[in-house]
């Protein structure tokens, strides 16, 4: 079997590092923060299969979220899953006529969702305002889920860890290690890890890991802002995830709401600054708090969504860095200039952690490709226009 270095115990490093902890090989995972200490804690960390494509990804994506069940059944409950509907509106006409065009194709693709009368607002999500709703129509995804990020990576890195996983924290990678032009191993803090590969899974700092090794990576940094409220009363719980043109909301433990909106983190710095990036074999950044103004405003515009936000308070913000890749598909495998060194980059890790990380731990293992990898190679030249239509979103270009 051989001895595999794990860069980052985020929930991709965490389901790769289970994954081949499993199957029996020689794991050792650096962190330089502590488990999920990074993006895998600043997500709004819905399962977004609905708004992947193409075709291939959508299923890539619909197969991991299956896949959660049955990680769930090895590791004692997929307690982390939390299946409810997500209901979604446009306010424009263009809005609009983006969601019914995406709810068309999705049933043409056996995915299940529905059209619905915006009265049926009070019954799907109690306590969302009506007046929030200028649509002629919802869109709602029946099989949808929010997931616990941060319980999940720690509920793969304990299985890794029992099953002979040795987890390091505290540990930035400073240099890469070579033997001829493959790469060996790293340095972190003064001391060398070698091994037969390196798993690069270093989320928003993938890229100076890879440049360590002498290679580079067609990766996006992008900042985001993640609110949380305060408790809410147990008659006045949010049970669906709401996806507006404005705000999204999804339910989160102990009766919180997480807030995201695209429309306040365009106004975020696009340099990384003000940000905290420890989810990763790299250095954790300074923290720093995100400007009051857009953590009132991204409180706000919750509150002008789901009403019982107006007695709640914002309890945190966390300003993070997603990893997007510049087509927003993910970077699975090894360059040809960085042999040795396996990446594995992804916008929406969470949902897609099972499927990569035992996808990854295969070919790892056995040294045979996989097949449903071959789109995703790091090596791609990357498409002129975005193919990945969460990432559209994110970017304004859709609803």
């Amino acid at each position: 079997m051989p001895r595999v270095l794990v860069l980052g115990a985020g929930v991709l490093g965490a389901s790769v590092a289970q994954q081949l902890a499993a199957a029996g090989a020689d794991v050792t995972v650096i962190e330089a923060g502590g488990p999920a200490a990074g993006t895998s804690s600043a997500t709004f960390s819905i399962d977004v299969t609905h708004l992947k494509t193409p075709y291939a990804y959508y299923e890539l994506n619909r197969r991991s979220a299956e896949l959660h069940l049955e990680l769930g059944a090895e590791l004692g409950g997929a307690d982390w899953r939390h299946p409810v509907p997500l209901v979604q509106w446009g306010h424009t006409e263009q809005e609009q006529q983006i969601i019914r065009d995406r709810a068309e194709r999705l049933r043409g693709w056996g995915h299940a969702c529905a059209s619905a009368d915006p009265a049926e607002l009070v019954r799907l999500a109690p306590g969302a305002d009506p007046d929030a709703c200028r649509a002629d129509e919802l869109v709602v995804h029946e099989h949808a889920s929010w997931y616990d990020a941060p319980l999940f990576t720690r509920r793969l890195l304990d299985r890794a860890a029992m099953d002979g996983a040795d987890i390091r924290y505290g540990l930035r990678v400073t240099g890469v290690l070579r033997s001829g032009d493959r790469v060996t191993g790293v340095r972190a803090e003064g001391r060398r890890f070698e091994a037969d590969w390196v798993v690069n899974c270093a989320g928003p700092d993938a890229g100076r890991i890879a440049q360590l090794a002498g290679g580079a990576l067609p990766l996006n940094r992008v900042p985001g802002l993640v609110g949380e409220s305060t408790r809410l009363p147990e008659g006045q719980r949010l049970g669906a995830i709401l996806a507006t043109p404005g705000v999204d909301l999804r339910p989160a433990p102990d009766g919180r709401v997480v807030s995201i909106s695209w429309p306040v983190d365009a106004l975020l710095p696009t340099d990384g600054a003000g940000t905290e990036d420890t989810d990763q074999g790299g250095a954790p950044g300074e923290r720093r708090r995100p400007d009051p103004a857009l953590e009132r405003e991204l409180h706000r515009l919750g509150r002008a969504v789901y009403a019982p936000l107006r007695t709640a308070e914002m309890a945190g913000v966390r300003l993070g860095v997603r990893p997007v890749p510049a087509d927003g598909l993910p970077l699975v495998g090894c360059a040809e200039a960085t042999p040795g060194l396996y990446t594995l980059v992804t916008h929406s890790g969470v949902t897609l952690a099972p499927v990569l990380g035992r996808l990854a731990a295969r070919e790892l293992i056995t040294s045979r490709p996989a097949p449903e990898l071959a789109a995703y190679r790091p090596d791609r030249t990357p498409a002129s226009g975005v193919l990945d239509e969460s990432v559209q979103v994110m970017s304004g270009a859709g609803a």
